[in-house]
């Protein structure tokens, strides 16, 4: 076994290579587990709370004990950081000749073949200039780059819609057969990735290639000693979208386009094929007027109540069965179009399962409605079976580590969800000292949440608070509808009192546009959703107030989540102890993670919601937060934001009877 104190001893190679480094006792012990369960082949659930260093405690030993390592992330930033900075950062210091490989999903890469296509047809797709400036600029980084990957260019906007034209999907990618495939940076991608000895990839391309291997195919990732998930918190909702099926209108869209691009060229003749192709785009769109809310979901059993849906539903089948017999005929001509007659049977499949099939104890079928798109999911109410037969399948070791997987310490839902019953668990405490850092304050005299002015209450009890903090705080929301009113009042309240704190709000551009403008700023107050709930990362008084509008239960109409409900209700547990409130417990560490992210960070975390003390279940949610001093009093937040060090003898705590 390697000396690891030696590592990451105050004078040790890691202080002495990495600038900044700070060392910390948790950091040494949670490296020494990981170590012992590499060594072992075990499994490990690791949480860590904010400052501990889980990178560094895991890359350490992961690096040291050689063999295959995969490091999945929850988030591309994430991904690119270990990579460019993190792992180049550890090996340097360690002195190891180690080959690292970055791996993205498919749609992170240029397709040569969806670009050329695109190339000719620019005039005809983009009505637009700037777009069409923008694939220029995607030809020519195209010609230079050795990657390919779309974040190398940031001369063209992530979100802008000349990507969806020139990457490949699962369902658009050709393989083998297409013609650029000895030129593909996927491909080339995935080459260095089975070469290397440490691949960073995200839970998204984990599962995929889970998927793949399920099904018999072809697997995306190497055969691996050790897998780490980084930010495993995630891994819940991510298993359970792949472990089940989906189809959707936008799907249908993009194969007319694909078709369309595909027939100009090669089918022109086939006078068929336009009248199929429109009449099935059609069709889709019509599935998706059949319900005028957006951003909502339904459950199977309530949506084929609906005799327009139904009815809708009915012609899409018949209009994608006549293009698929269609295309079946033309297919010859060409590996473009025999791959969009394999898709067109493949969408209709996955949508005569899910009108055919009832839901069941292990599945649940539903609907989801986007602004423009509806999707039909299939989705399991269990992934532990499903998951735990991968732990079981090789052996090798496993680490899950995150700044929240437990409920006050405690382990059993996020084990059980995950399949990992019997696997070690341990909680690796923050290093930083919360009771002087921050304080934890709850207004009096809220409402409970389902009252119908509680929104108009939240922002009365923010203001003075914001007044207090002098801005420089995030209103974390758990609707878009309470974001856009929550904005809506404090826009109309800071002009009429002449306050000028700037305020932004999610969707006025990207998360990382908006959060550089918030850093840019001075007291500048941040009104988000679910994207900044986590992943985000504000030191100093630039973020001085975290506010919750609410504790983050899921909806529970929504239909997974009732699936879900009654199955352990029916079979004798506690749904909302067993698995609604230890989600909540989860979101709400990570809101709540946003305020202290260094040693010399200060602040208020406010949650409007009076169930945190008038609740008995409350107790068990402030005691999973960090260890900060509580309080009801409007006072001693004041306090607390006029002096440089709260006194602890100041700061009144909760009393017994409210919390």
């Amino acid at each position: 076994m390697f000396d690891l104190k030696s590592v990451f001893a105050s004078d040790g190679q890691l202080s002495r290579y990495i600038s900044g480094y700070r060392v910390r006792s948790q950091q040494l012990e949670m490296a020494e587990l990981i170590a012992e369960t590499i060594e072992n082949n075990r499994v490990v659930v690791a949480e860590a709370g904010t400052g501990t260093g889980k990178t560094f405690a895991y890359l350490v030993p992961a690096l040291l004990a050689g063999g295959k390592v995969i490091i999945s992330t929850g988030t591309k930033t994430l991904q690119d950081q270990l990579f460019s900075r993190d792992i180049p950062n550890v090996r340097a210091a360690l002195n190891l000749p180690v080959s690292v490989a970055l791996l993205k999903g498919r749609a992170n890469y240029i397709c040569r073949y969806h670009l050329e296509r695109t190339l000719k047809d620019d005039r005809m797709l983009f009505a637009d200039r700037q777009d069409i400036k923008y694939l220029h600029l995607i030809e020519r980084y195209a010609t230079q780059s050795k990657s390919g990957d779309k974040n190398g260019l940031n001369t063209v906007p992530e979100q802008a819609a000349v990507w969806q034209h020139v990457t490949a999907t699962r369902e658009s990618c050709l393989g083998s057969e297409c013609p650029n495939y000895k030129n593909c940076f996927l491909i080339e991608a995935r080459k260095a990735a089975m070469a290397s000895d440490i691949l960073v990839v995200n839970h998204h391309l984990f599962f995929a290639d889970v998927m793949l291997r399920d099904e018999g195919l072809t697997e995306l990732l190497p055969a691996c000693n050790t897998v780490i998930f980084d930010e495993a918190h995630q891994l819940p909702e991510t298993a359970s979208l792949f472990f089940g099926e989906s189809v959707s209108t936008g799907q249908l869209l993009d194969l007319a386009h694909d078709i369309r691009a595909e027939s100009i060229l090669l089918a022109g003749d086939c006078i068929a094929l336009p009248d199929a192709v429109a009449a099935m785009e059609k069709a889709a769109k019509d599935l998706r007027l059949t319900i005028k809310q957006e951003h909502v979901r339904f459950s199977m059993l309530a949506i084929v109540k609906d005799s327009m849906f139904n009815a809708a539903l009915k012609v899409l089948i018949e209009k994608l069965s006549d293009l698929e017999i269609v295309l079946e005929d033309q297919a010859a001509r060409s590996e473009g179009l025999e791959h969009c007659w394999r898709r067109a049977n493949d969408y209709l499949d996955l949508i005569k399962r899910w009108q055919g099939d009832l839901d069941s104890d292990d599945c649940v079928r539903w609907v989801e409605v986007y602004s423009k798109v509806l999707q039909l999911n299939a989705t399991p109410l269990s992934i532990a079976e499903i998951f735990g037969r991968q732990l079981n399948a090789t052996s090798r070791a496993w680490i899950f580590t995150s700044a929240t997987l437990s409920v006050d310490k405690n382990f059993d839902h996020y084990m059980s969800e995950m399949g990992l019953n019997g696997a070690n668990a341990v909680s690796c405490d923050s290093p930083f000292n919360f009771s002087e850092q921050a304080l934890l304050y709850v207004p009096p005299g809220m409402p409970e949440p389902h009252h119908k002015n509680y929104i108009d209450h939240v922002v009365n009890a923010v203001i003075p608070v914001l007044k207090s903090s002098r801005g420089r705080a995030f209103i974390l929301c758990t609707s878009l509808r309470a974001m856009q009113q929550i904005h809506e009042q404090l826009v109309a309240i800071f002009e009429s009192e002449h306050i000028d704190f700037p305020l932004l709000l999610q969707g006025d551009g990207s998360r990382s546009h908006l959060l550089k403008r918030f850093r840019d700023m001075d007291h500048a107050v941040l009104i988000g959703s679910q994207s900044f709930w986590e992943g985000v990362d504000v030191r100093g008084e630039k973020l001085s107030l975290v506010i919750i509008d609410k504790l983050p239960f899921a909806p529970p109409d929504d239909p997974v989540l009732s699936a879900r409900i009654d199955k352990i209700n029916r079979e004798g547990g506690n749904a909302f102890m067993a698995y609604q409130l230890p989600h909540a417990v989860i979101n709400l560490k990570q809101g709540a993670g946003r305020l202290i992210r260094d040693e010399t960070d200060r602040g208020v975390l406010m949650i409007c919601d009076p169930r945190l003390t008038a609740k008995s279940y409350g107790q068990k949610i402030w005691k999973s937060l960090p260890p900060m001093k509580r309080t009801r009093q409007l006072a001693d937040v004041e306090l607390f934001f006029s002096t440089p060090v709260a006194s602890s003898s100041k700061v009144a705590l909760c009393e017994k009877n409210e919390d």
